[in-house]
């Protein structure tokens, strides 16, 4: 029963796999959480960025829901930041809280320097939490009223304690072609999460955090100059769960209003098929998303997967002689 247990903790909640576990679909929206490389890669100086999701509504009572917020600065070459994080899941009350203060150093080569190179890195932790008291185990199933769980019975399960707290360490390296008057910029960059294999266990026992690479590749397109086209690759992989997206996103530019409008789809491999629209406007950045599930479990969830929303906010001063060049997002 232990480790029917662990394997539903580990694989439901700690482990992106082919059903929607906790993942974003809007993962370029929040930055940080991407990737540190890009802690303090925007134009502007400081930016604020909102995310939530909820998933699984239609075919759980409690749903899992993910909420995070991060705040960085563009200190030219550097870049300073941090995400707090909050994900929950199931009547079990599972829990988790991280923190993650990250920081990035770009460099810039080419003969223009429009080339970049952006490393960065985040040391943190995470507090993880359940409530074992509303957890019902096999033994606990009795006969009586057609079959139910009789809490009263003993579960069996030695609990060494309801909270876990460890570091965490993740780094990443992202590179950017950023020429204005480019009719093509690509992007692209790798990232390692949970570096350290930070110990994690309800019951006392050993169980390592795996490993989790993660991959992003490119490139805006420029097909008028207030149409741009974002097609884009995202893995992936933690131990057997693996995780792939094609996506590919519009931009058109409203230049009498100076407003974008965002649009887009993305397949997730053998999981969902994902709609999206946004706008940018001033200073701020929304995205609306839906994942229509498309993976075996639509016989019950009737394709219904999980929403999603974000917004950011870019704080940038006025360029007093600005370039002529195409609008950038």
């Amino acid at each position: 029963m232990k480790k029917l247990f662990l394997y539903i903790v580990a694989a439901g909640f700690s482990v992106n796999t082919h059903a929607q576990d906790f993942h974003l679909s809007q993962y370029d929206a929040a930055a940080l959480n991407v990737n540190p490389g890009m802690t303090g890669v925007f134009k502007g100086e400081y930016r604020i960025h909102g995310h939530y999701r909820n998933q699984w509504l239609a075919v759980a009572t409690k749903p899992f829901t993910t909420g995070l917020i991060s705040f960085d600065m563009n200190k030219g070459k550097w870049g300073f930041g941090g995400q707090i994080a909050n994900f929950r899941a199931g009547v079990g009350g599972y829990n988790v809280v991280s923190v993650m203060p990250s920081a990035a150093y770009k460099i810039s080569f080419g003969e223009q320097k429009h080339h970049f190179i952006s490393v960065g890195a985040q040391v943190g932790f995470f507090q993880k939490s359940i409530n074992s008291s509303s957890l019902t185990f096999a033994n606990q199933y009795v006969k009586t009223n057609g079959g139910e769980f009789n809490t009263a019975l003993s579960t069996n399960e030695n609990f060494s304690g309801n909270g876990i707290f460890n570091l965490d360490i993740n780094a990443g390296v992202m590179y950017y072609y950023a020429d204005p008057k480019s009719m093509i910029n690509p992007f692209g960059g790798v990232s390692v999460f949970h570096i350290n294999n930070p110990q994690e266990s309800f019951l006392g026992e050993t169980n390592k955090l795996p490993v989790r690479p993660e991959g992003i590749l490119g490139a805006r397109v420029v097909v008028t100059p207030n149409i741009s086209v974002i097609p884009k690759v995202f893995f992936q992989y933690q131990k057997e769960a693996l995780e792939l997206t094609y996506a590919a996103q519009g931009q058109f530019y409203l230049a009498n209003y100076d407003l974008f409008l965002l649009g887009g789809i993305t397949y997730r491999n053998k999981d969902a098929a994902i709609v999206e629209f946004g706008a940018k406007y001033a200073k701020f950045i929304g995205r609306i998303s839906y994942d229509i599930n498309t993976s075996s479990l639509t016989n019950v969830s009737r394709g219904r997967g999980g929403s999603e929303f974000s917004l950011t906010y870019i704080f940038s001063t006025p360029n007093p002689n600005p370039v002529p060049t195409c609008p950038r997002l």
